[in-house]
């Protein structure tokens, strides 16, 4: 099943990208040859830019303090495992003090002269050969093992935030339960009542060709599948279609 996620305000929104980010950062960062690295690089300047433009640390804090008081009040709650609870609690414990007991995010990364001067260069297309910036040339001509723990050294700053996120974004989907659906003629739509939620998780076949094209607020939900052959534009299908949907609201 393929996974489409649709945030319902900006905060979780900017958790998805920083999700994706990461995600990215950590599969070039590894073993590779300078161009994976490069990639790597650059999108540790993207995350410093997302992480500049909204105040990430601050919400994220706020809601994982918010999901460890809806956990504190199930201790002794007949039913739940309280080994579960008191280990996910402690996790919790952790991860908050190691994001809340650093500046701001990344800074150290903000405060690397090469670095910053790198990201000037980077932001110019073809900025970063050698005619322009030959020291980023040289260290593209380390040893991998060199160039693999110049970026772990780099990621090590950001790691906080990327545990607070991933939290965050799990306790976030597993408040969700996932049910069957039928679009009707391509189409789904589901008044909300009034009941808050934080994301909408929708599951296709990847069989069946289709993606969702997803529009949300606190009133309603509006799902309308389409699908994309060749070079044409995307076109909504007028057939009915399963999926599985999740609505989320820790």
């Amino acid at each position: 099943m393929i996974l489409f996620e649709y945030p319902f305000n900006e905060r979780i929104r900017a958790y998805l990208r920083l999700e994706y980010l990461f995600d990215r950062l950590f599969f070039f960062a590894g073993e590779g040859d300078p161009h994976h690295h490069q990639i790597a690089v650059s999108t540790l300047f993207d995350i410093l830019d997302a992480t500049e433009r909204a105040d990430v640390k601050t919400s994220v804090l706020q809601d994982l303090e918010r999901q460890r008081m809806a956990l504190v009040a199930l201790r002794d709650h007949p039913g739940v495992a309280q080994d579960a609870l008191e280990a996910m609690l402690g996790d919790m414990e952790r991860t908050v003090s190691a994001l809340a007991g650093q500046g701001r995010a990344g800074q150290p990364l903000r405060e690397n002269e090469w670095l910053i001067s790198l990201r000037g260069r980077l932001a110019v297309p073809g900025g970063a050969t050698q005619v322009d910036m030959p020291s980023y040339h040289a260290w593209q001509h380390k040893s991998e093992a060199d160039r693999v723990a110049d970026l772990q050294a780099w990621i090590s700053p950001l790691r906080p935030l990327y545990d607070a996120v991933a939290m965050a974004l799990r306790l976030l989907r597993e408040s969700g339960r996932r049910t069957d659906i039928v679009a009707e003629q391509g189409g789904y739509q589901q008044m909300l009542a009034g009941k808050l939620f934080q994301l909408l998780r929708v599951w296709v076949d990847p069989t069946r060709g289709v993606f969702p094209e997803i529009s949300a607020n606190k009133y309603m939900i509006w799902i309308r599948f389409s699908s994309q052959d060749g070079d044409a534009k995307p076109q909504q299908v007028a057939k009915d279609i399963e999926f599985q949907m999740s609505l989320c609201s820790a």
